[in-house]
């Protein structure tokens, strides 16, 4: 007899509550392997593929392509015990695997990582799942949502559990207005779908047809874009930052040519090429590690400064979803050919919209090149809870006074926010004045190494 299991939105990690459903892998009817993603969702930080720890027949799914659930709400029901036809191969590896009866820990969310997970195929089902599983029997087709205009005379549902299993097709519900019990829902035995809502509602409060908005109301009315997801989470925490960090910014302009031509002749020399950002991180690494005090954050609730050990290297990204800031691991440890890899990894990645959450927490500095955007400066909001971040500008051919003559050099304006509390200005200015050093001069770099 198949047992239907009840997979529900799991814990994705670093403090995720919510996650927006961006597309489903599969659909009511088609066999399903234990640990086989099932949805691709977004979290606030980034896209995840969320695989089922049930093998069986999905009979159900929850949420429509768009729709944001909480943790915890249910994305899609199995029944497992199903028979299928297996590809070949597979019978062994599920017989040493057990029946699938028993979910298994998620791949990527706590698991041992030590061995793939194995995938088969998704096929539709075509035989009919038995009865615990199928679709109950078609009654006399009444209309899939029935609302009683005037509340007094509307049926009632006789007294019990009313047949709704997410909390957000209860919180619609409830927001509007509308009474559940009076609903006939259009799920498997009646389960009341947010469809149903939404159908309620719109009979509910359907308006008079009102004459068309011509074009002076629609531009006054002007457009309305939702701030969730990554949007939503940057404003927070660039609102955040300003409104917890006491922030101060300071800058100078740096002759940079000797650093142009220090990388030129890392690179003619062969072997992976070295990026400008990943020299000017293991400079800021450099002068980390003379002054401290920039790598670290602030506990409120102890009244602490806490300056943190290793460098987790923030570097701030543009993708088609918006601004992201992966970081680089123990970044102070890493040559610039390391650093050059990691970068370029962590950017394919963001751009990709792969990235996992991990990576994109548990910076304590973030080096901003913002002058990829053709700007010369900028003050960058402290990407909270660090406590400083430099921000480099284009490095463009100024004209320049070197060794007591005008001459045109390749100019770069470098900009350091800071939060006030962990630092006076007078460390803030030596912080940058180093970079600054190393940037003009690199063998400075080299003494400080």
């Amino acid at each position: 007899m198949p047992q239907v299991m009840e997979f529900k939105l799991p814990d994705l990690g670093e403090g995720l509550t919510e996650a927006e459903i961006v597309r489903w892998l599969v659909a009511v009817g088609d066999v399903v392997a234990i640990d086989q993603p099932v949805v691709e969702v977004e979290t606030a930080k980034a896209m995840v593929e969320v695989p089922c720890p049930y093998g069986g027949v999905v009979t159900a799914r929850f949420g429509e392509e768009g729709e944001e659930l909480p943790v915890g709400a249910p994305l899609i029901t199995v029944a497992v015990g199903v028979q299928s036809a297996p590809e070949a191969g597979t019978a062994a590896e599920d017989e040493a695997e057990g029946s699938g009866n028993a979910p298994r820990p998620l791949i990527g969310y706590g698991s041992d990582h030590s061995r793939p997970a194995r995938r088969r195929r998704v096929r539709p089902v075509t035989a009919a799942v038995s009865a615990p599983v199928a679709a109950p029997a078609p009654a006399p087709a009444p209309a899939p949502v029935a609302v009683a205009p005037v509340a007094p005379a509307a049926p009632v549902a006789p007294a019990g559990p009313v047949p709704v299993i997410s909390p957000l097709v209860r919180k619609l519900a409830k927001d509007g207005g509308v009474d559940l019990r009076a609903l006939r829902g259009s799920g498997p035995e009646g389960l009341i779908l947010r469809a149903d809502v939404e159908a309620a509602l719109a009979a509910l409060t359907a308006p008079a047809p009102a004459p068309a908005a011509g074009p002076a109301a629609v531009a006054a009315q002007g457009e309305r874009i939702p701030l969730k997801g990554l949007r939503g989470a940057v404003a927070e925490k660039l609102s955040r930052s300003r409104r917890e960090i006491p922030d101060a910014t300071c800058w100078v302009d740096a002759d940079a040519t000797e650093l142009m031509a220090a990388r030129a002749a890392m690179n003619a020399v062969g072997g992976p090429k070295i990026s400008v950002l990943a020299l000017l991180a293991r400079i800021c690494t450099a002068a980390l590690a003379k002054y401290p005090e920039l790598n670290s954050t602030v506990d409120l609730a102890a009244k602490e400064i806490v300056r943190l050990p290793s460098v987790h290297l923030g570097f701030a990204a543009q993708t088609e979803r918006g601004l992201v800031v992966p970081v680089v691991r123990d970044a102070q440890s890493r040559n610039p050919e390391s650093l050059s890899a990691e970068f370029a990894r962590l950017t394919e990645l963001a751009r990709a919209g792969k990235l996992a959450p991990a990576d994109l927490t548990g910076g304590t500095f973030t080096l901003n090149n913002y002058g990829v955007f053709g700007v010369d400066g900028s003050t960058p909001i402290i990407n909270h809870p660090e406590a400083a971040m430099l921000g480099v500008g284009r490095i463009i051919d100024k004209p320049w006074v070197h060794q007591g003559q005008l001459a045109v050099r390749k100019v770069v304006q470098l900009s350091l926010t800071f939060d006030h509390r962990v630092c006076d200005g007078g460390t803030a200015g030596g912080f940058l004045r180093h970079v600054a050093d190393c940037v003009e001069s690199p063998a400075v770099l080299l003494r400080s190494l």
